[in-house]
């Protein structure tokens, strides 16, 4: 009796060791235990040799490696609830599906978000450092390291999807008054709950708000959403968190601002060039004007198993001959 050949699923980054495991019994899976991203090369290999690949957001899965001779690829069952890095609509045109894992991250990644929007007004990193990094330290004082209160401030969430609502809620437990903008209304209990007033126009949300959060996805639509112009209508005293991508904001206008007085600060988990983080950002945070972290709003081990099982449910569904559960169509991002 014949035993069934175990499809080739190529996984492109180090995954939890529970995942691996059981990746290991049902496929044949070929893992990356030294985590080194693959090149644009390793990763046009492994379309041409795998049933499924299993990428991350930091693979860009491009038109070219999509739609070269020879591909053998069937799925691509991304690890990440973004897919962006993808060409979904390339993929879906040669007839490769794609997969990704959604409602996973959503209350880590609102954790970061609120705890991005109580450091920078209350100036955590840089009062941390004051201790770590040896410096001196007399005591307490009356007026030494003053922030500002989050209650009573207003918020304004750009995007008020899953982690938005996320967000919202934290922020409302904290006495912040809860405005978003977003591509229509949420549903009016949800308006209720949280006490949230909706603006059509985000030039005008921008204009009133305290605390500015980002928790929209990047697409076309949204790249450099908080332009240059749209940056210069924030007040004075206004902060701004990012946790979603770092495309959605100009980046360098941001800390050209920033290091001007027109923005008091902003909280930022991601970037618009990542890895690479400029310089002005860091120099920005060594005075305390910026907290910057990197990109661990989603970094929780649960979060990183519920990822990896949703992934070999989408997988296992795809090759018993049946539609994954979290199929990503194009336009859907």
């Amino acid at each position: 009796m014949s035993v069934r050949k175990k499809p080739l699923v190529v996984v492109t980054r180090k995954l939890p060791d529970t995942i691996e495991t059981r990746m290991r019994e049902l496929f044949d899976a070929r893992l990356n235990l030294d985590d080194k991203p693959m090149s644009p090369q390793h990763l046009a290999e492994a379309m041409r040799v795998a049933d499924v690949l299993v990428p991350t957001v930091t693979d860009e899965i491009n038109d070219a490696i999509i739609n070269q001779p020879e591909v053998k690829v069937k799925l691509i069952a991304h690890f990440g609830n973004g897919v962006d890095n993808i060409d979904v609509e390339a993929a879906h045109k040669r007839g490769i599906m794609v997969t990704n894992t959604p409602k996973v991250l959503t209350e880590d990644t609102a954790d970061m978000t609120m705890a991005l929007i109580l450091a920078v007004p209350r100036r955590l990193i840089e009062g941390a450092a004051v201790l770590t990094e040896g410096k001196d330290w007399q005591g307490w004082s009356p007026m030494w390291m003053l922030g500002h209160r989050i209650g009573g401030k207003r918020l304004g969430i750009i995007g008020m999807g899953r982690i938005g609502q996320a967000v919202a809620r934290r922020a409302h437990a904290f006495g912040l008054q809860i405005h978003y903008h977003n591509r229509k209304p949420v549903a009016p209990s949800i308006e209720e709950e949280l006490a949230a007033t909706y603006w059509e126009s985000l030039d005008q949300m921008l204009a009133r708000m305290d605390i500015i959060s980002v928790n929209c996805p990047h697409t076309p639509a949204t790249f450099h959403l908080l332009s240059a112009r749209r940056l210069k209508l924030l007040k004075k005293d206004a902060y701004i968190v990012n946790t979603a991508r770092g495309e959605v904001i100009d980046e360098a206008m941001l800390t050209k601002l920033i290091e001007s007085g027109d923005i008091a600060g902003a909280g930022l988990d991601v970037y618009e060039h990542e890895p690479a983080v400029s310089p002005k950002l860091l120099r920005l945070a060594k005075i305390g004007k910026v907290t910057l972290l990197p990109h661990m709003g989603s970094a929780t081990i649960e979060g990183r198993v519920e990822m990896g099982e949703k992934v070999m449910i989408n997988i296992r569904t795809f090759l018993d001959g049946h539609k994954p559960p979290d199929r990503v169509l194009p336009g859907m991002g």
